[in-house]
C-alpha cells in the first residue's frame, strides 16, 4: 500500500513554515541545571532531538502514556531559513527566521531511569505532543520568558540567562549536522520545571511574541 505523509507546519507571520527536525540544547540555564542536579557544560552545548512528530500546536495537549510524572519546560525555538554547515555565529544569526515560544514536554519518570541506567533519553523527550510551539514570528525576543500553571507562576526567567546565545547553539549544531531550512531549535528552559496534571492550564510567554495556551486533558 501506497501513502502519503503530511509535513507538520507552523504559523510564520501568516504563512506555512514546514517543519523538518527538532534540535533542543539542555542545561542551557545554570538554574535549571542546578535543580536538577547537574554540572554545566561551558565548553560546547548539550543536546537531544525530537522527531518532528512529537510537534503540536497549543490547545489541548494529551497526558502522555508510560509516565506518571510529566514535566514542562519553557523554551525559546528558533526556526531556521537557510542551509548551514560549519556556520560562524554571525552567519548562524542570519539563518533564523523566526522565533516562538516553546513547551518541551518531558516524562521526568523516564529521564531519571534513563540517566541512572546510563541510557538515551528517546522515551522521556520525544513522543507525541512533546514539543508544544506557538505560532513563529520575525520579531525579535525577550527578555522575559514565563510560564504559569492554573494562573500560578512556576518558570520565571531572562533570555539573557542563557549560557549559549541563539547564535552560538545554531553555529554549534551546524558543525555536526547540516542544517536546512525547516529545522527547529529549542534553546533550554529557565528554573521552575514541575510536574502537570490532567486539566492543569498553561500559559506560556516570551517577550514581544505570540503567546502560548494550552490545557492538559
Amino acid at each position: 500500500m501506497i501513502f502519503t505523509l503530511e509535513t507538520p507546519t507552523l504559523p510564520l507571520d501568516g504563512q506555512d513554515f514546514p517543519v523538518r527536525r527538532i534540535f533542543c540544547i539542555g542545561r542551557n540555564y545554570a538554574d535549571h541545571a542546578a535543580e536538577m542536579g547537574n554540572e554545566v557544560d561551558r565548553e560546547k552545548p548539550f543536546f537531544f532531538t525530537k522527531s518532528a512528530h512529537a510537534l503540536t500546536t497549543p490547545g489541548d495537549v494529551p497526558y502522555p502514556p508510560g509516565t506518571a510524572d510529566l514535566h514542562h519546560e519553557v523554551e525559546l525555538v528558533l526556526a531556521i531559513g537557510a542551509e548551514l554547515s560549519g556556520a560562524t555565529p554571525d552567519q548562524a544569526a542570519a539563518a533564523i527566521i523566526g522565533r516562538a515560544v516553546g513547551i518541551d514536554m518531558t516524562r521526568r519518570d523516564l529521564q531519571a531511569e534513563a540517566k541512572d541506567k546510563r541510557r538515551p533519553w528517546d522515551a522521556a523527550k520525544d513522543f507525541d505532543f512533546s514539543a508544544v510551539i506557538a505560532p513563529l514570528s520575525s520579531a525579535p525576543a525577550g527578555p522575559g520568558i514565563r510560564l504559569s500553571v492554573n494562573g500560578a507562576v512556576r518558570q520565571d526567567g531572562r533570555l539573557d540567562q542563557m549560557i549559549f546565545s541563539e547564535a552560538e547553539i545554531v553555529a554549534f549544531l551546524s558543525t555536526l549536522y547540516r542544517l536546512m531550512p525547516g529545522d527547529l531549535v529549542m534553546t533550554g528552559t529557565p528554573a521552575g520545571v514541575s510536574a502537570l496534571m490532567r486539566g492543569d492550564q498553561i500559559e506560556a510567554s516570551i517577550d514581544g511574541l505570540p503567546p502560548l495556551s494550552a490545557r492538559i486533558t
